[in-house]
């Protein structure tokens, strides 16, 4: 069985990316925004505790959920045909 590579990399973008908009938005509603920097913070520039940090990280998430995704479904797809 083969992956549709684009069809994986854009749902594992889109879970990737609203995930993280989801648990951002969860930490604010029960903690209130913060604005510090985080773990996640480091990696994607420009994501904070706060409304403005939740959509950057949306971005940052769906771009590396896209390229993830697809690297992950091509070595899925050239693995199987191996073997």
């Amino acid at each position: 069985m083969q992956l549709n590579v684009k069809a994986f990399a854009l749902t594992f973008g889109l879970v990737w990316g609203i995930g993280l908009f989801l648990l951002t938005w969860w930490i604010i509603f029960f903690d209130g925004a913060t604005g510090e920097p985080t773990l996640i913070g480091q990696v994607y520039r420009g994501y904070t505790i706060s409304p403005l940090g939740s959509v950057i990280g949306l971005i940052w998430a769906l771009v590396d959920g896209l390229i993830f995704g697809a690297l992950f479904a091509w070595l899925y797809n050239t693995l199987n045909q191996k073997l």
